[in-house]
């Protein structure tokens, strides 16, 4: 039974996700005004979005490194701050110079923010003894919808982006500061091996082959929320002509969509499985980016848009959670691996969506998540827990 403890933890570490999906969000809706104010190409905005991934990987690496000695609250405080800062450095830029520098400091405190806050659900999920981890997904996804909200009710006032971005962040700092007061420590984190580990349900630290199905799944998951985060509100723009208020929309009811299944993703997953559950997410990912293609006005596109959040919501908690089980002494070695392939994925998604745009345009471009999103389907049986 959960302590006293565990549920103050636990409900820091829903202040965490939140956050962090608040951050994202704020700053990913405005690509399309950022573009403009910076007179960016389309293949120069491509090179800038690869500029956060790559740097979030270093950041993950850092953080793994820094919480295998002293925890990853240590790293949460730190960085999740400082997240919300280059978000503002973004909006004030001044030049190009200025605006990658912004996203070297997102990208590095992205990547520390999104391993040290998974390394907690985990710890918690684990101190529950109950699949409890999509639930902390859920309230990522409730708080990318309040960003886009924000974004698109900015857009509609015609507030500059510096006051769109500081308004959020100020909010997002002070759950983040109240918050990591109380997440998990070191020493609750980080817990003895059993004694004798059961065959076949813990990966050794040099062993790739269990966790293999869960790295590419969350790579193919990536290049999707890749495409959708940092190319659809150009993609409603130019191709579907949308207003400042309504080009918010697509990453808007991606998130929406993604928030309400992940509600009950830990409830289905009890009763059907974590297989079923990543079987069925990508066949209905593979829909929503197929509608993304063929979609002829704005509403289609932005209930395609949605479909996709739905399917792609169910993978990403179930590949942590995979990964946790997979490590039951706490080292996080399974986990940062996982976490890796999430910036593989975006940079894959940002050079292959990008440049296939500059070559043709963002309707076409859609087709490679559509293409990589059927192949979750079969990585699902990765997914299910193992046995002696």
């Amino acid at each position: 039974m959960p302590t006293p403890r565990d549920r103050r933890a636990r409900l820091s570490t829903f202040a965490v996700f939140f956050v962090q999906g608040l951050t994202f969000a704020t700053l990913l809706t405005q690509v399309a005004q950022l573009q403009q104010k910076h007179h960016l190409s389309d293949g120069e905005l491509s090179i800038l979005l690869l500029v956060v991934p790559v740097i979030a990987g270093v950041g993950s690496v850092l953080a793994g490194e820094i919480a295998k000695r002293y925890g990853s609250r240590r790293v949460l405080r730190a960085a999740q701050p400082a997240a919300g800062l280059a978000v503002v450095c973004a909006g004030l830029a001044a030049d190009v110079p200025q605006l990658v520098a912004a996203n070297v400091l997102f990208g590095l405190c992205l990547g520390a923010v999104d391993a040290g806050m998974n390394m907690q659900a985990v710890t918690a999920e684990r101190r529950y003894g109950r699949p409890i981890l999509t639930g902390f997904h859920a309230l990522w996804s409730a708080a990318a919808v309040v960003g886009a909200g924000w974004a698109s009710v900015g857009g509609a006032m015609r507030l500059t982006l510096p006051a769109i971005f500081t308004v959020a962040m100020v909010v997002g700092v002070a759950i983040a500061l109240t918050a990591g007061r109380t997440l998990f420590t070191a020493e609750e984190e980080h817990v003895a091996a059993p004694e004798t580990p059961r065959s076949g349900d813990t990966v050794p630290a040099a062993a790739w082959r269990p966790i293999l199905p869960l790295c590419l799944a969350m790579a193919f998951l990536y290049v999707g929320d890749a495409s959708i985060s940092n190319f659809g509100s150009v993609y409603m723009e130019k191709i579907m002509h949308a207003t400042a208020a309504v080009v918010p929309l697509a990453l808007g009811a991606y998130q929406a969509a993604t928030f309400v299944v992940r509600v009950g993703g830990d409830f289905a997953v009890r009763r059907y499985g974590p297989a079923a559950i990543v079987r069925i997410g990508g066949a209905l990912a593979a829909l929503g980016f197929a509608g993304i293609v063929a979609a002829p006005d704005q509403p289609l596109a932005i209930v395609a848009f949605g479909l996709a959040g739905v399917g792609l919501s169910v993978v990403a908690p179930q590949s942590f959670s995979a990964a946790g089980r997979l490590d039951p002494a706490g080292t996080g070695v399974a986990i940062a691996r996982v976490n890796m392939f999430n910036y593989v994925g975006f940079i894959v998604g940002a050079a292959l969506v990008g440049g296939i745009a500059e070559a043709a345009d963002y309707q076409i471009a859609f087709a490679a998540p559509l293409i990589l999103a059927t192949a979750i389907i079969a990585l699902a049986r990765g997914f299910h827990p193992r046995r002696p």
